[in-house]
């Protein structure tokens, strides 16, 4: 059974990890078109929730942006005063995009939705025209894999089926080697390099969602790594250079490098690591999935919503 057919029929029995999660997001993304990123305004308030906020930072990285959240997007209307326009990034449309999207209307600040949900309940305060929809896999909540995989794939134009070809080929088949030992360790540090570093808040919102307080989860570029990150040492920490090379501080024998797709952008190296998220997810036990359905209920109680541990 190919990852796509396997996210199509899990149940709560049987929930996929990460790692597969991210086959299938490549799989369904392969020779899928996608709606345009780019947006028509000079100076855009870019907001989104979680990691669709680090999405936005991504896609509109090269951009005269005001990057904000739920949290703060108000004090940034207020703060800057030559905002031309909106960005809302929410998967699912819905939560607290629409509570930001009906401010906006307000304001009179024209928006445009990048959402994975064709009945997002935020459209209801943009004008025609103003939601685009990404293609999405069947997922387990939270995951949010092929939902922002695909909004930054169309950013960066990178190939889903190369990516898919370099992880099955130089990544997966090191699991009989030196990624079969994970369970060895409780702490994981990944360097990744400086011009991937927008994706550092979403890995670690990833290894929260995935292991709360089980695991350790570090995510820093090179040069972050020099500045007193290392001064207690640990024989359970693994130092996992992505895209790099093994000149690290710590044990020799606590480093891994793993290699990105030649001409890899930010689909790529977000693939890549989380794939190894996902093997690490393996070598444990089910913290997620013992615990998502009740997370679940107490979630749509905080948000008074319906939201399910799958996500079709």
């Amino acid at each position: 059974m190919s990852a796509l057919e396997n996210l199509k029929s899990f149940t709560l029995e049987n929930l996929p990890d990460l790692d597969t999660v991210v086959v299938g997001a490549l799989e369904l993304l392969t020779d899928t078109k996608l709606p345009d990123s780019t947006v028509p305004f000079r100076r855009p308030l870019v907001v989104g929730s979680g990691n669709a906020e680090t999405t936005g930072r991504i896609i509109f990285r090269e951009n005269d942006a005001v990057f904000a959240s739920e949290s703060n997007y108000q004090e940034a209307l207020e703060r800057v005063s030559d905002i031309d326009g909106a960005v809302i990034i929410s998967a699912s449309g819905g939560k607290h995009a629409v509570g930001i999207a009906e401010a906006l209307k307000v304001r009179g600040i024209k928006s445009i939705l990048l959402t994975n949900n064709p009945a997002a309940p935020a459209a209801e305060y943009l004008e025609p025209g103003s939601v685009r929809v990404f293609p999405k896999n069947r997922e387990p909540y939270t995951y949010n894999t092929s939902t922002y995989l695909s909004m930054i794939m169309a950013d960066t134009g990178e190939r889903a089926g190369e990516i898919k070809s370099f992880i099955e080929t130089q990544i997966a088949p090191r699991q009989d080697g030196d990624l079969g030992n994970l369970d060895k360790y409780h702490a994981f540090t990944f360097i990744l390099p400086a011009e991937f570093g927008e994706l550092r808040p979403m890995l670690r919102t990833k290894f929260d969602e995935l292991f709360g307080t089980k695991l350790v989860g570090r995510f820093f570029t090179p040069e972050e790594l020099k500045h007193a990150k290392t001064v207690v040492p640990d024989e359970r920490e693994l130092f996992i250079s992505i895209g790099g090379s093994a000149d690290m501080l710590g044990a020799p024998s606590n480093h891994l490098v793993v290699p990105l797709p030649e001409g890899s952008g930010y689909s790529g190296a977000m693939c890549v690591t989380y794939y190894l998220v996902g093997l690490i997810q393996r070598s444990r036990p089910p913290y997620f999935k013992d615990h998502i359905e009740e997370y679940c209920r107490h979630a749509s109680a905080v948000f008074n919503q319906d939201i399910n541990p799958i996500v079709d």
